[in-house]
């Protein structure tokens, strides 16, 4: 069994071929069910973000593994394989989890060292667990890219400043519209997103000035208590965006939230007042053509990542520091992996000893009629000096596991001691 990855993200798709194959959060549990009834997916779990879609399987042919997950991506977005094959990456063993640990430390981000990733990693481990997809090899990759990434934010200045995406977009805004002190703001969605940006605003702009819409309202209303803003009902947002300076759209589903048709009337009524459209959501949630109207500007996805890849000087410096923490970490898991698989000879070689030495008292005290006494200090002592004589080739063993030493070791004791495979 080996440790495959498959995926698509930010760099290797432009924004409108990659949205067909983002999978919701709330499409997760499904996503992997059809994905671990597949014959040749022992493991799985699915990191999927606004940037990238990844397929993490502990697989028992390569070859297979990859055409039941290409299968897989092509009935998910409705699109033929061909459309998206030719930009699709896949890792194997090592490389499969040196990448994830990469992407755990923000170094695989759109924004370098963003913050969010760590949180999106550990909820699709969880999720993994919880709908029962992912066993003891996935399980152990997973808990190693975590410790990965908060190491690379503890140790390192790789989040210092802005880095996620929601920050930047705010930060974008104020350097469009030459501040945003006393600036109106409307966001869309309250989600971790919108929240961050919400709050974000809120701070940008001064007390009184951000608008929240959800369209479960009770959470825009509970934000809004929160960071000092007004909530609305969804009906309103088209008014909403009649007096807005920049609106912020960060809201799950398929379908477009601000369109031609929804916009007509408010557009009308600003008579070519400079309006700042930012597009969070993937898939986009505003219709580019939105964004061709008098005196509106819409930046998407892309935009926003072109705008912080320029603002990066400060946190590649510190891409050295994180990527020898990778590499410290990618070589604990790999001993780590190692010991495990030489565990259960070394657990055999121990029992076989004891069932040799069980054995031997018991035909001393017959023969000697100890007591219980005197079968106490003997049977003492025999159990230290097989501990003794097991140590040396037990820590050898474990020391050599996962080389061409240590499978001839490996081989020795099984055939020496008579232990089955």
């Amino acid at each position: 069994m080996s440790v495959a990855i498959v995926g698509v993200n930010h760099r290797t798709l432009p924004l409108e071929a990659l949205e067909p194959l983002i999978i919701a959060a709330g499409e997760v549990p499904k996503a992997l069910a059809d994905l671990s009834a597949r014959s040749h997916l022992q493991e799985v779990v699915l990191l999927s973000t606004c940037m990238r879609t990844e397929i993490y399987a502990v697989v028992s042919r390569f070859h297979g593994a990859m055409g039941d997950i290409r299968d897989f991506l092509a009935a998910w977005s409705g699109k033929p394989p061909e459309d998206f094959s030719d930009y699709v990456y896949s890792y194997f063993d090592d490389a499969a989890v040196n990448h994830l640990f990469h992407v755990s430390a923000g170094l695989d981000s759109a924004s370098l060292g963003e913050p969010e990733i760590l949180g999106q990693v550990r909820y699709a481990a969880e999720t993994a667990r919880r709908e029962a997809t992912v066993g003891p090899v996935l399980g152990t990759a997973f808990r190693h890219a975590l410790v990965v990434g908060k190491r690379a934010r503890t140790e390192t200045s790789i989040s210092r400043g802005t880095t996620s995406l929601s920050h930047a977009a705010v930060e974008m805004a104020a350097d469009a519209l030459g501040g945003l002190a006393g600036r109106q703001a409307l966001v869309l969605g309250t989600g971790e997103v919108g929240e961050v940006a919400a709050r974000a605003l809120a701070s940008a702009c001064g007390p009184g000035t951000v608008t929240v819409a959800n369209r479960t309202r009770a959470r825009a209303a509970h934000l809004a208590t929160e960071i000092g803003a007004r909530a609305i009902a969804w009906s309103e947002v088209p008014e909403a965006v009649t007096v807005a300076d920049i609106v912020l759209c960060a809201t799950g589903g398929d379908d477009a939230v601000l369109s031609t048709g929804i916009l007509t009337g408010s557009l009308a009524e600003r008579r070519g007042r400079p309006l700042l459209l930012v597009d969070l959501a993937v898939p986009r949630k505003i219709d580019p053509v939105v964004g061709r109207a008098p005196g509106v500007t819409l930046v998407d996805m892309d935009g926003i990542s072109k705008f912080v890849a320029e603002r990066m000087d400060g946190r590649r410096a510190e891409v050295p520091a994180v990527e020898r923490i990778v590499a410290e970490e990618l070589d604990r898991y790999l001993t780590t992996v190692a010991e495990r698989s030489v565990a259960p000879l070394v657990a055999a070689l121990h029992e076989r000893s004891e069932q040799v030495r069980r054995a031997e008292m018991d035909r001393l005290a017959q023969r000697l009629g100890l007591d219980d006494e005197a079968y106490e200090a003997v049977d003492s002592m025999a159990r230290r000096l097989v501990a003794k004589l097991l140590h040396e080739p037990t820590v050898n063993l474990k020391a050599a596991a996962g080389t061409s030493k240590g499978e001839v070791l490996a081989e020795a004791l099984r055939e020496l001691f008579r232990i089955e495979p």
